[in-house]
C-alpha cells in the first residue's frame, strides 16, 4: 500500500503520526481479517527533492515499519533524475524502490526510473509503448507494470476503456497486473478496475489468469526478499 506522508505533513500532521495511524490499523487487519500487508512511503515529485530526503529521514527512523519508498504525483514536467539521490539513500538502506512513471509522462520517465532510481517495479508504465526497445527490455526483464485503468480514464491519459493499452501490453508479454489508485479521488477499488477492464477489452480468461499471476508473481518476489532479509536479521 502506498501513503503519501508529505500530503499530512504539510498539513501540520506530524509524520509519526500518520504512520502509527496506518500501522495500528494493517496490525488490525492482519488480526482481526488475516490481511497481511506491507507500506511504501511515497515521495510527491511535484515538490522539491530535499523534502523527499526528509521522507526517508523520517521512514529511516521507523526501521521495518515502511518496506520501501516510491515516487508519485503530477509526472509530466517532473522527471525523476532529480530524485536519484534520495533514492541511492533508500537502496543503500535495503528498501525496496518503486516509481510512478510513463502514464502521463513520456517513455524516458520510465528508462530513467530504472537507471537512474534503481526502480524494481513501474507503476502505471503503461507509455512504454511508444518505444519498442524499452518494451522489449521490461518483457526481458520481468519488470513489473501496475496498470491502474479507472486512473488513467479519470486523467485522460486514455479517452475511455475501451481504448486502454492493456491489452497490448498483455500480447508483448510485460509483468502487467491491475490496481487501484487513490480511489477516493478516481474511483474504483481492485476489484471494480479488474472487472471495468475485463469487460470494456474483452478480455478472455486466460488473459486475466494472465493478469493475476503476474500480481502474485511480481508482489511474492518482493515480499520473498523481504522475508529473507528478516530470517538474515533474526540470524
Amino acid at each position: 500500500m502506498f501513503f503519501d506522508p508529505q500530503t499530512h505533513t504539510d498539513r501540520n500532521i506530524a509524520f509519526d503520526d500518520v504512520l502509527d495511524g496506518l500501522d495500528a490499523a494493517l496490525g488490525r487487519a492482519r488480526r482481526d481479517l488475516g490481511i497481511t500487508s506491507v507500506l511504501i512511503a511515497c515521495i510527491l515529485r511535484h515538490l522539491p527533492p530535499s523534502h523527499g530526503e526528509e521522507v526517508l529521514d523520517n521512514v529511516l527512523r521507523h526501521p521495518g515499519k515502511s518496506t520501501g519508498i516510491g515516487l508519485d504525483s503530477s509526472e509530466r514536467d517532473h522527471p525523476p533524475a532529480p530524485f536519484a539521490g534520495v533514492f541511492a539513500r533508500a537502496r543503500a538502506a535495503g528498501l525496496h524502490v518503486v516509481a510512478h512513471a510513463g502514464e502521463e509522462g513520456p517513455p524516458s520517465h520510465v528508462a530513467d526510473s530504472l537507471d537512474l532510481l534503481g526502480a524494481e517495479r513501474i507503476d502505471h508504465g503503461i507509455g512504454c509503448l511508444e518505444d519498442p526497445d524499452l518494451v522489449t527490455r521490461l518483457a526481458n526483464e520481468r519488470i513489473p507494470l501496475t496498470v491502474c485503468p479507472l486512473s488513467n480514464v479519470a486523467l485522460r491519459v486514455v479517452d475511455d476503456l475501451t481504448q486502454h493499452p492493456l491489452r497490448h501490453l498483455l500480447e508483448r508479454g510485460l509483468a502487467v497486473s491491475v490496481h487501484s489508485d487513490d480511489p477516493a479521488y478516481f474511483g474504483g477499488y481492485l476489484t471494480e478496475n479488474l472487472l471495468a477492464i475485463t469487460k470494456q477489452l474483452d478480455l478472455s480468461t486466460e488473459q486475466v489468469a494472465t493478469l493475476l499471476r503476474n500480481a502474485i508473481e511480481t508482489s511474492s518476489r518482493h515480499l520473498n526478499d523481504e522475508q529473507s532479509s528478516r530470517k538474515s536479521i533474526r540470524q
